[in-house]
């Protein structure tokens, strides 16, 4: 059985850390210097293994960590389906300079040899997806490609409104302004899910996560990004199917070459009304607007 954090029975669960603390600081306020407190956002070291050996060890906000574990054997090309996991456990572990989580997951067989065949160790730090990867190959791997029908088409008044959408629906970030999020968004059901993380790749990969368990399909949809677009990012998307990544900030070149190379539609510099379209741009519609004379 597939559990959440808050559905793990194992007791080490309730040591998992908070998403945020508290913590007290000097603030400059007019010409004095005064106690202040403020929320900071959590990093924890969060390990993934498969059939009992480690595979990356990440550090993430501990928060939303079943999503993390699917999400991430998914954009990795560990798993198809969350079908695939039989079993996750999410456990709490004590470590020298803190605490730390192990999200502990069972493949079938046949995905367990898949998984020996390009296992690698990761061990980076935050916001650093492609660390320690052993093949510089590995690194720049092809990302799967879209039909080209793949999305159909979005009024380009869905940029604007799903960005929108994900800003107002950053929590932690709200409170910390130290954390990412990604999250997708459909014409009819506005922002469907968002995800936060000190990571950029993280937030993605637990979206990912959030929308395999959920039911959804990614083509359907514009997967929302508060980031820069690296080129792990279009890896991971190009994975869930996603047809429309959108970015508050700009892409790198390789993170456009990829797009277009996988049929990704890529818009970036999503502010207000405005934004860029780098690849791909059959997918944004721009309807014309009749007014009486």
């Amino acid at each position: 059985m597939i559990c959440d954090p808050g559905d793990e029975k194992d007791e080490s669960a309730a040591d998992i850390p908070a998403p945020a603390v508290t913590i007290s600081c000097l603030a400059r306020r007019g010409e004095r210097l005064v106690p202040s407190v403020r929320a900071a956002a959590e990093e924890t070291a969060v390990a993934f293994s498969f059939n009992g050996s480690t595979h990356a060890v990440m550090m993430a906000t501990p928060a939303d960590l079943g999503d993390f574990a699917v999400g991430f054997a998914l954009t990795e090309g560990l798993i198809e389906t969350p079908a695939d996991v039989l079993s996750l456990e999410v456990i709490a572990a004590r470590l020298g300079s803190g605490a730390g989580v192990e999200l502990r997951m069972w493949l079938p067989e046949g995905r367990a040899k898949a998984y020996q065949a390009r296992r690698r160790t990761m061990a980076g730090p935050t916001g650093c997806g492609l660390c320690g990867i052993e093949s510089l190959e590995e690194a720049l791997r092809p990302a799967p490609a879209l039909a080209p029908n793949a999305g159909g088409g979005f009024d380009s008044s869905a940029i604007p409104a799903a960005m929108a959408a994900l800003a107002g629906a950053q929590a932690l970030n709200a409170r910390t302004r130290a954390v990412h999020a990604a999250g997708f968004f459909t014409p009819e059901a506005g922002l469907v899910a968002v995800r936060e993380d000190v990571g950029r790749h993280n937030a993605l990969d637990k979206l990912a996560g959030a929308l395999a368990r959920g039911g959804w399909r990614a083509a359907d949809g514009i997967v929302a990004l508060t980031s820069r677009v690296s080129i792990e990012l279009i890896q991971k998307a190009a994975r869930l199917n996603a047809p429309v990544v959108a970015a508050i900030s700009a892409p790198t070149a390789a993170a456009v070459r990829l797009a277009e190379a996988c049929g990704i539609t890529l818009v970036a510099v999503a502010r207000g009304d405005e934004f860029e379209i780098f690849t791909h741009p059959h997918r944004i519609i721009e309807r014309t607007r009749n007014h009486d004379a």
